[in-house]
């Protein structure tokens, strides 16, 4: 689902109101096509729980993403190491 649209979504149930394509639409922060609207709406109405699906797999990935960096970075300190020693 289109991030914008989700959100947009997410939106417009937090604040009790039924998403529609015009609701949808006037909510949204970047422009989308309209079969991406429809599609990421659709899904929505038959399984209203895919957006916090959707946005406990996000955070996921961040995590992911944050773990990954962590690694990252432990190797570049033992890399600067090692040039230090060697310096």
């Amino acid at each position: 689902m289109h991030p914008a649209v989700q959100s947009a979504i997410r939106s417009l149930v937090s604040e009790g109101k039924t998403p529609t394509v015009a609701t949808v639409k006037s909510k949204l922060t970047a422009p989308v096509p309209m079969p991406v609207l429809i599609a990421a709406l659709s899904a929505y109405k038959n399984n209203p729980e895919a957006i916090e699906s959707i946005e406990s797999s996000e955070e996921s990935v961040e995590v992911n993403k944050q773990t990954q960096l962590d690694r990252i970075e432990a190797k570049l300190d033992k890399l600067l190491a090692l040039l230090e020693e060697r310096a």
